[in-house]
């Protein structure tokens, strides 16, 4: 995967902005978690930047994002109940069970119960879980989409490194 798959902006381009925000959230989802496609586990694993930013890692951490987002702030449970870390930086930590099998399925169950968390919420629905206090939906929509664009971008440049070097 070398780029985005193509933008579903004409599919929703008449449709709530709800269901735009939704099929964007879902593209960035998908491309995330397929950045992982057809890598050993080794190449997911291997660390080029001196964070703990990996391939394997980086999806990891998206699923935290959903659990964050789409769990906690909407259900007020928190994150040790959640079974995620307190803190960001700790969800980029592998496992030794942690697979490309294994996170893949975690981030796309993740996604799934996102959807459902959400699915009979408004945009302008508050979330109330958050730290920085009641959200509403758009607001989160719009920051899950900046950290999952972001987090594509740098899947794409780690990928592109981990395949110029084999």
């Amino acid at each position: 995967m070398t780029s985005f798959p193509p933008t579903f902006d004409d599919d929703v381009v008449g449709q709530s902005a709800q269901t735009q925000f939704e099929a964007f959230i879902d593209e960035h989802r998908r491309a995330l978690n397929g950045y992982l496609d057809g890598l050993t586990e080794e190449q997911a694993r291997r660390s080029l930047v001196p964070s703990r930013t990996t391939l394997l890692g980086l999806v990891k951490h998206a699923a935290f994002v959903e659990k964050v987002w789409f769990d906690e702030a909407v259900t007020c449970r928190p994150r040790s109940e959640i079974g995620i870390p307190a803190t960001p930086d700790e969800s980029f930590i592998l496992d030794d069970g942690d697979t490309i099998a294994t996170v893949q399925s975690a981030h796309r169950e993740a996604c799934e119960a996102s959807r459902r968390a959400t699915s009979s919420l408004g945009l302008d629905d508050l979330l109330r879980g958050n730290r920085r206090g009641p959200l509403p939906l758009r607001w989160v929509y719009l920051h899950v989409l900046r950290e999952m664009a972001q987090h594509c971008g740098h899947a794409e440049i780690l990928r592109e490194q981990i395949l110029a070097a084999e």
